[in-house]
């Protein structure tokens, strides 16, 4: 994955929540682009940021279920609405709130807020597919040890 989108998970309470904070920094390679002189973060990421941390509540409520090596894939987007501008310097705090889960997918309400503010909110839905390559499950691992615990191997 190219974009990760959050810097730490804060809270992974399967199957009700998980948090995370992204500080979002001029440096960020999308503002370059988005927009010159009026830098504004991508909806599409702020959705994406939305989508990894409920990737990681769904697919954590399934390994306590037992069923490990199983890939969150964003599958569907419903009541998408963005509150207001997130810009560098601005700490979003995510939400994902869990709604469902099963062998098949899993459903999570995220919310995004700035301030205090609520910035963006909606329902994501995923399918699960199970991951068999070695290397693929170890970089996980390692990208949810960082999120979780801020370095890897801890």
């Amino acid at each position: 994955m190219r974009y990760l989108l959050l810097d730490r998970i804060v809270t992974l309470r399967p199957p009700e929540l998980a948090t995370a904070v992204k500080c979002v920094s001029l440096a960020d390679d999308v503002f370059v682009d988005h927009f010159p002189g009026h830098p504004v973060m991508p909806g599409a990421l702020l959705l994406e940021a939305l989508a990894q941390l409920g990737g990681v509540l769904v697919e954590a409520t399934l390994r306590d279920r037992g069923h490990d090596h199983l890939h969150a894939i964003l599958t569907m987007v419903d009541r998408a609405r963005f509150r207001q501008m997130v810009r560098p310097g601005d700490r979003v705090e995510l939400q994902a709130i869990g709604l469902a889960a099963g062998e098949d997918g899993g459903q999570v309400r995220g919310l995004a807020h700035v301030d205090g503010k609520l910035a963006v909110e909606a329902e994501l839905t995923f399918a699960l597919m199970p991951i068999t390559n070695a290397r693929l499950i170890e970089r996980r691992r390692e990208v949810l040890q960082t999120w979780l615990s801020g370095s890897i191997g801890e």
